[in-house]
């Protein structure tokens, strides 16, 4: 670890950033956030190609959540934990941002710029529930596919899918976030703020557990045989 940002890396978290949640926020706007599997496909595969083609470059989080399950495990350092979590803020705003220049303000208006929200039938400690369970599955996926050396090198498709997943199945509950950022950016423009911490609470603790759960249990097992190989 260094301690010398490289701006590089830090463009790269606002570009992916700004780009996941213009297209997820996006799709809400068009289809009025009926259409949920044009919304989770929409986050699925704008995650998939943005992890695909900036990874190699920041490690492709995107993702406030993510980044600290990262920090947690020692991954990165504090100084880049910091510096991608403000790059991921700085463009979940410019999405936001261009979503308001770009798109119809009755659209706009009416989907609260994309911003998540909790179901009325969802209570705050639901919420954060599930976007706990949502994030777990989502950092074990980053672990198994992008981090662990032994898993597939499959690009940010197994990444994408799980947000897909997510959204299929809790999009209508809370949005299915999973991302502090994809409801920070919407929400800074829009002024919503309703249950907002529950995007934060919610994807941080999930990906902190799956974090440890992947590097002290799944992958300390492994450095322990390849350390001690069978004779």
């Amino acid at each position: 670890m260094t301690d010398k940002l490289d701006y590089r890396k830090l463009v790269a978290e606002a570009v992916g950033t700004s780009a996941l949640i213009f297209m997820s926020a996006g799709s809400i706007l068009v289809t009025g956030g009926a259409n949920l599997v044009a919304i989770a496909f929409a986050y699925g595969l704008a995650v998939a190609l943005l992890v695909s083609a900036l990874g190699h470059v920041s490690g492709g989080l995107f993702n406030p959540a993510l980044t600290i399950g990262l920090w947690v495990t020692r991954r990165l350092s504090t100084m880049d934990t910091v510096g991608y979590i403000v790059a991921q803020l700085v463009g979940a705003a410019l999405a936001a941002l261009l979503l308001v220049l770009l798109f119809p303000e009755v659209e706009r208006e009416a989907q609260n710029l994309g911003t998540p929200a909790l179901n009325a039938g969802v209570t705050f400690a639901q919420g954060v529930g599930i976007e706990i369970v949502l994030t777990v599955f989502l950092m074990l996926a980053v672990f198994g596919t992008a981090l662990d050396p032994r898993g597939p090198r499959i690009g940010g498709l197994g990444i994408g899918l799980v947000l897909t997943m997510g959204t299929l199945a809790a999009g209508p509950l809370t949005g299915a976030a999973m991302n502090p950022a994809r409801a920070f950016g919407p929400a800074l423009l829009s002024g919503t703020w309703d249950d907002h911490l529950v995007y934060w609470i919610g994807p941080v603790i999930g990906a902190v557990l799956a974090a440890l759960l992947y590097h002290y249990v799944f992958q300390r097992d492994a450095l322990e045989e390849t350390s001690h190989p069978a004779l």
